[in-house]
């Protein structure tokens, strides 16, 4: 029966293809790959700065691939119908995108698979470029290790029930779908608060 330390000593082989994965990663996806560092960091397979440091730098790439890849689109294909309904969805999710892009940007962060679809609207609606950075950079300042220790806390819970790495897995697999459905939850509230008070 395996346990955790085959995890552990797994990555801590490959921790140069473990930081370039969360690297990467973070461009693509970004909440999984924060709480799985967390875990792992957790588990003393990574360093939990070195990791931040990989994930604050996948992070700002995200932020400028994003928004030019938003821009290019926008000069392409802006009258595109699909990406007229796109932005239609995006102001139903958002109203107040167009008179509060900052605080837009800024909570999308933390709300699970909208931040790339802003990220590349802000680009695309052309929002001033420094309010963009200012509100990508403060949210991912916050964002980056809340994941990471919310990675942390899973870990030591799972670790605590049992060391055995299909248990272990299991439970992690569990958490993360509470915290998917959580994270949907507040998303809806978010929502349902922008629209009936004009946030």
């Amino acid at each position: 029966m395996h346990t955790v330390q085959l995890l552990t000593n797994l990555v801590e082989h490959h921790q140069v293809w473990a930081y370039l994965i969360i690297f990467v990663g973070l461009i693509f996806e970004g909440e999984l790959i924060l709480i799985t560092a967390g875990i792992l960091a957790h588990l003393g397979a990574l360093d939990f700065g070195f990791a931040l440091v990989f994930i604050y730098f996948g992070g700002l790439s995200k932020t400028f691939l994003g928004y030019y890849i938003g821009q290019l689109i926008h000069k392409k294909w802006h009258e595109n119908k699909f990406l007229k309904f796109i932005e239609k969805r995006v102001f139903i999710m958002m109203p107040n995108f167009n008179q509060k892009p900052f605080w837009s940007i800024f909570i999308s962060k933390f709300i699970m698979g909208v931040n790339h679809m802003v990220i590349i609207f802000s680009g695309y609606m052309n929002i001033d470029f420094k309010k963009y950075l200012r509100a990508e950079i403060s949210s991912t300042i916050i964002w980056a290790p809340l994941l990471m220790v919310i990675g942390y806390f899973f870990s030591y819970t799972a670790l605590n029930i049992s060391r055995e790495i299909g248990k272990f897995t299991l439970i992690i697999i569990l958490l993360i779908i509470g915290y998917i459905i959580l994270d949907k939850l507040v998303g809806w509230l978010y929502e349902v608060f922008e629209e009936l008070y004009d946030f």
